[in-house]
């Protein structure tokens, strides 16, 4: 059977990459540099609540975004960060991990035939540190710093669509907000990667909802023919015909 789509894109940090862990770490490590001790569930939540504002303002690369949202983000919990020192998190974004099932499910997707994007609020030099730690290659990458804005603003998906053309697009994404929303307010199809286990209903909810990456693979592999396989295939019915060729 054929693919159900043609290209899956997705968004990069929540997603692919498990950056509550990343900023978290982050803010331990530059906190307790000053012998401060930070909680990791109230710095992402303050993050979380922060980073939108920032962004939503005049556009600023990823990197000040990144350093304004942490000078925010140690005001807010009281921790007496020099501005200086700020960077700190924008520094460490490279360090990031993927989550576990990351890698394993993009390698599936990508043997299977699909072509593969990311579409995220970024750098093009803070995203190139990220790309060393996953082992595919992406066809199409739309960044911030390539339109000039940020999701939930609808360019990134503007600019996918151009280059994507008629061809048949799934988004992936963890973000309701960044992402989910704005992609079916577009009448794009799109999977929720519900790794929080949040809950949802009416025009908040995707096309399809997972737990994890391996799990929109499974969907998205189960209905397709490997290429070594269809190879092997055809091979065996060449190989039936002339059977059947010699026994006449």
């Amino acid at each position: 059977m054929d693919r159900p789509f043609d290209i899956i894109t997705f968004d990069c940090f929540g997603t692919l990459i498990d950056w509550e862990s990343g900023i978290a770490k982050a803010f331990a490590g530059a906190a307790a540099a000053e012998g401060v001790t930070l909680d990791p569930a109230a710095v992402f939540a303050a993050y979380a609540a922060l980073e939108p504002g920032v962004e939503a303002g005049t556009y600023r690369s990823y990197r000040a975004v990144l350093t304004e949202t942490a000078r925010r983000v140690a005001t807010r919990l009281g921790w007496p960060l020099d501005t200086g020192r700020a960077d700190f998190l924008a520094d460490s974004l490279p360090d990031w991990p993927p989550f576990p099932d990351t890698n394993p499910a993009l390698e599936r997707l990508a043997a299977h035939g699909y072509r593969l994007g990311i579409l995220s609020n970024v750098d093009d030099d803070l995203l190139a540190g990220t790309l060393r730690r996953l082992r595919v290659s992406f066809d199409l990458v739309v960044t911030a710093a390539a339109i000039r804005s940020y999701k939930p603003d609808p360019g990134h998906f503007h600019e996918a669509r151009r280059r994507i053309g008629g061809r048949r697009w799934l988004h992936a994404a963890q973000s309701l907000f960044y992402d989910v929303e704005p992609a079916r307010a577009l009448g794009i199809p799109v999977a929720w990667i519900n790794r929080r286990g949040e809950a949802t209903a009416g025009a908040r909810r995707a096309d399809r909802e997972y737990s994890a990456l391996g799990d929109l693979a499974d969907w998205l592999t189960a209905s397709c023919v490997h290429p070594s396989e269809r190879t092997a295939s055809r091979g065996d019915a060449r190989g039936a015909a002339g059977r059947k060729g010699r026994q006449r």
